[in-house]
């Protein structure tokens, strides 16, 4: 494994290479990860795949030339992150490649293949949290008065456990998953890349009709994973959607929310091949 630097008019994105397979996956992490995330798919397809693994915004090493609250506020277009895509693409030598997303990840998974499936082979999505956007961070993200109580309220830690118990009691997640986010805002620098991602990425929502359309007309093969004891994301969000696209499947494996791990590389190259 390699790490690397592209750096674009917008962004000086961390990324890392790893496999020798002729194939490019462009890998996207979760939440409160970074771009090594799916390196444990090396072995199992390493020879299939050259993976390039990059650290999402406001995550490990990947910094915006402007991480000023102004520029946050002002968010992330769809055009302009498949522009970078493509220039890295550039950068890379890559024309054609798969993509795979993990929870958060999902999202610039879902946008980019919106855009550019002409260019797409393959559509992994795990956990896709593209499919659930929840009401609150819409509201939080484009309000001016509530992002501003947004930004002051969650830059404090005991803002975020009250908010996060406040959900628990709602039942809006399980204990699993409070456990998960308390960890992922447990300091001031991850309570502001937090607000950072739901405010700077209020643009990338995916047109799912657009998305249906584009995925057809070019053949892309979308798979998408779940957790079967992930009560964030059940399985049932994807039906719609796959009953409307031609090459499309489905699979639920014995994980909750946690799906990249040592059990995901055999998973994915049976659902790959066997596809």
């Amino acid at each position: 494994m390699t790490d690397h630097f592209f750096n674009h008019e917008l962004v000086k994105l961390h990324y890392y290479r790893f496999g020798s397979g002729p194939k490019a996956m462009l890998c996207f992490h979760g939440y409160g990860m970074h771009g090594k995330q799916f390196s444990v798919l090396k072995e199992k397809l390493g020879n299939e795949y050259t993976f390039y693994g990059f650290d999402l915004f406001f995550h490990k090493d990947t910094i915006l030339h402007d991480q000023s609250i102004s520029n946050i506020k002002k968010g992330l277009s769809k055009l302009d992150f498949i522009q970078l895509m493509n220039a890295f693409c550039k950068h890379e030598s890559i024309d054609r490649y798969s993509v795979i997303g993990y929870s958060l990840g999902t999202l610039y998974a879902s946008v980019l293949a919106e855009g550019n499936a002409s260019r797409i082979d393959q559509l992994l999505l795990l956990a896709p949290s593209f499919l659930k956007i929840f009401p609150p961070f819409q509201v939080l993200s484009k309000n001016r008065i509530a992002n501003y109580a947004f930004r002051k309220f969650f830059m404090s830690r005991k803002g975020i456990h009250l908010t996060l118990d406040f959900c628990r009691r709602l039942r809006l997640i399980d204990l699993k998953s409070h456990q998960i986010l308390s960890s992922e805002m447990a300091t001031s620098d991850l309570r502001f890349a937090f607000y950072a991602n739901v405010t700077y990425l209020r643009h990338l929502q995916v047109e799912r009709n657009a998305l249906i359309q584009s995925l057809n007309k070019n053949k892309v093969d979308c798979f998408f994973i779940f957790g079967g004891r992930d009560k964030m994301y059940p399985n049932h969000l994807a039906d719609e959607m796959i009953a409307k696209l031609n090459t499309a499947k489905k699979i639920t494996i014995d994980e909750d929310h946690d799906l990249v791990n040592q059990n995901l590389p055999a998973k994915l190259y049976e659902l790959i091949y066997d596809h």
